[in-house]
């Protein structure tokens, strides 16, 4: 479900009373916790984390206009959703991720390749997303952006 809303409070104040709950404790999770030089914003319907321009000053190679994405959070249909760019590239961030995530969370482990499903509200394991917001600097980011992008050349 893609949000047309133009800010991050616009888009919390549209969600139903356990979803502006759930997001609002995840949001602050990812802010309290994530690197400097990260910034907040709306991109792509969600609430999303990226490296701005004046930190990296291509942006996005599918859209060089927009700045570099790194984390989304989504209220979604049936889930709230966290896109995590590093669990995508880093090999050992994912495996971190997958040895820490039974340490929080007594559920299944709901995950795509940089998507992770959370069904239930009240089972987001907040902690650990406050961890793994804290693993990567923009810095980091950049350097394994560009030796994705560079290794596809």
């Amino acid at each position: 479900m893609r949000s047309e809303a133009a800010t991050v409070n616009d888009y919390l104040e549209s969600l139903p009373k356990d979803r502006k709950e759930a997001m609002t404790q995840l949001r602050n999770a990812i802010l309290k916790n994530l690197p400097k030089g990260f910034e907040e914003m709306m991109c792509y319907g969600m609430i999303g984390y990226v490296v701005p321009h004046p930190l990296y000053t291509p942006g996005y190679h599918c859209n060089p206009s927009q700045p570099l994405p790194f984390i989304n959070i989504a209220s979604q249909k049936n889930f709230i959703a966290l896109y995590h760019m590093g669990i995508y590239c880093r090999p050992e961030l994912l495996k971190w991720f997958l040895d820490e995530y039974p340490k929080h969370c007594k559920t299944k482990l709901d995950m795509g390749k940089s998507c992770v499903r959370f069904k239930k509200v009240n089972e987001i394991p907040f902690q650990l997303i406050a961890e793994l917001a804290q693993k990567m600097t923009t810095q980091d980011w950049i350097n394994h952006y560009e030796a994705a992008l560079n290794s596809r050349k």
